[in-house]
């Protein structure tokens, strides 16, 4: 999978990590990026082609996948963060969250892998985190719904593969993006993290850990759970 030359389409490319993906595509010689939001007047970015998507809406996903027909790299970065924990959390942020991270973008997939596979194949990025392996008190339902777009990702990796489309999960920790700009802690700098998840999906990889934490806390997987987390295992 080669930038330079490829048509790509983000999600969420109004702010952010997305915002960066289009920027540095178009640097990379992209020959057409589709930044892509739910308010379209939001993007401001020059060179790249706006268009109208909201992910969570069957509608407006497949009005963008017959326009940006000739799409070849999708990167499906569109999100959301209500602070919400799952017993005590609203219910219907917690179904937010779900509906945006896992049938948001299986609802882009979908409607994108025919685009893909009569374009060549191509390529699919999904900006997972590192919470997809951790679960953080007051934050929660995001964990959960990040838990279920790694599966998801997983999964389309095996369906998509006879098609000849690569599919990449990109996890990050921290970043400095309007998301964790109320906490007060080191963060990545969205422009490294874009760099390095471009470099990978150009170096065919299939899941790309953008910083140490990332690493660190995938190889707590096979640990005893009380090494992720210490609180409980302390007062037990």
């Amino acid at each position: 999978m080669k930038i330079a030359g490829s048509v790509a389409l983000v999600t969420g490319a109004n702010r952010g990590i997305g915002r960066h993906f289009v920027q540095q595509l178009l640097e990379r010689g992209a020959d057409k990026v589709y930044a892509t939001a739910r308010n379209p007047r939001l993007v401001d970015i020059p060179g790249a082609e706006v268009l109208q998507l909201d992910i969570t809406d069957p509608e407006s996903v497949a009005a963008a996948a017959a326009t940006a027909d000739d799409a070849t790299f999708l990167i499906n970065n569109a999100g959301v963060a209500t602070g919400q924990n799952l017993v005590t959390g609203d219910l219907a942020k917690i179904r937010l969250e779900m509906d945006t991270s896992y049938f948001g973008t299986l609802n882009v997939v979908r409607a994108f892998a025919p685009v893909l596979a009569a374009n060549g194949g191509g390529a699919i990025l999904n900006v997972l985190s590192a919470m997809s392996w951790l679960s953080y008190d007051g934050a929660n339902a995001y964990s959960a719904a990040k838990a279920a777009e790694w599966s998801l990702t997983n999964g389309i990796r095996l369906e998509l593969a006879d098609q000849g489309t690569m599919v990449t999960g990109l996890h990050l920790a921290s970043t400095d993006t309007d998301m964790m700009a109320a906490y007060d802690i080191d963060k990545n700098d969205p422009a490294d993290v874009v760099h390095t998840a471009l470099d990978g999906v150009e170096g065919r990889s299939i899941e790309v850990l953008a910083d140490e934490d990332s690493a660190r806390i995938k190889a707590g997987l096979s640990a005893d759970p009380g090494m992720l987390y210490p609180q409980i295992a302390s007062d037990a």
